[in-house]
């Protein structure tokens, strides 16, 4: 599976990629996998700040609904529209199909996660 080692990852399969004074958050492409086709995406809290590790969204496919969580703290201050009328790019492209933006509370808190060689060791189980 392809997991490229330029952005950082949590253990629940999210994906985190600093872009200029944001970060860029998606899923990983293991987990598009097992999800299956993507049907829908959507209750991405804009405007809001979470905590890492809450619920930032729903991702919906053909087999299951699965819960999408901020890697980091920070606010979230955009949605990705085009997921709204064609969820699809998760499965083709889920590297640069990103979710939601984020505004870390702390760049450094990126860090921390996985990278793309201890990422895959969890993804692969």
């Amino acid at each position: 599976m392809n997991i490229p080692d330029d952005r950082r990852y949590a253990a629940t399969h999210e994906w985190i990629l600093r872009d200029g004074d944001s970060c860029i958050v998606g899923i990983s492409d293991p987990a598009q996998d097992q999800l299956g086709d993507v049907v829908y995406v959507g209750d991405v809290p804009v405007g809001q700040t979470l905590q890492a590790g809450q619920v930032a969204g729903v991702v919906e496919s053909v087999k299951a609904a699965s819960d999408i969580h901020a890697p980091v703290a920070g606010r979230v201050v955009a949605f990705n529209e085009d997921l709204a009328d064609d969820p699809s790019g998760l499965n083709s492209d889920p590297y640069t199909t990103w979710i939601f933006r984020i505004v870390p509370d702390a760049f450094d808190d990126i860090d921390t996660l996985l990278d793309a060689g201890a990422y895959s060791s969890v993804a692969n189980g």
